[in-house]
């Protein structure tokens, strides 16, 4: 799969440093949004968050972002969220050419998430693996 250098704005926003805010790039990529309102949006919606014994705690839009509040946010953007792992069912697609459908996406990956647009990644680092790396989803532009 081709790959971009694209830090979704970060920069652009006077953010400096290394962070683990892949879900705000991710997002506003995708979207095609600004990255500082993103995320102080992702940050409010993490303030809405339980916790209990599975999940210790909130989402930070810096140090990671659980699926639920990455979810809410792409869904006000009209995103639809399309599962491609369950119990036992193994990988069923790769980051790879060809694998993935056209159009503007959000893929969720063990421990990341990164933008593909139209079958290119765009994200700091290739973090397709070579095109072994497993997609556990994608939240897709629905134009409806």
């Amino acid at each position: 799969m081709p790959w971009r250098y694209d830090d979704g704005g970060r920069a652009a926003a006077g953010y400096r440093g290394t962070a683990g805010d892949c879900a705000v790039r991710a997002a506003a990529i995708a979207t095609g949004g600004d990255y500082t309102a993103l995320y102080e949006r992702i940050n409010a919606v993490a303030k809405t968050e339980r916790l209990g014994r599975r999940r210790r705690t909130r989402s930070s839009a810096r140090n990671g972002v659980h699926r639920d509040t990455l979810h809410t946010v792409l869904a006000e953007h009209g995103f639809e969220w399309i599962s491609l792992m369950g119990i036992g069912t193994g990988c069923t697609m790769r980051l790879a050419a060809g694998e993935l459908p056209a159009g503007r996406l959000v893929v969720r990956l063990s421990r990341h998430y990164a933008a593909v647009i139209d079958g290119v990644l765009h994200d700091t680092h290739d973090c397709a693996r070579g095109g072994t790396r497993c997609v556990y989803g994608y939240w897709q532009f629905s134009q409806g």
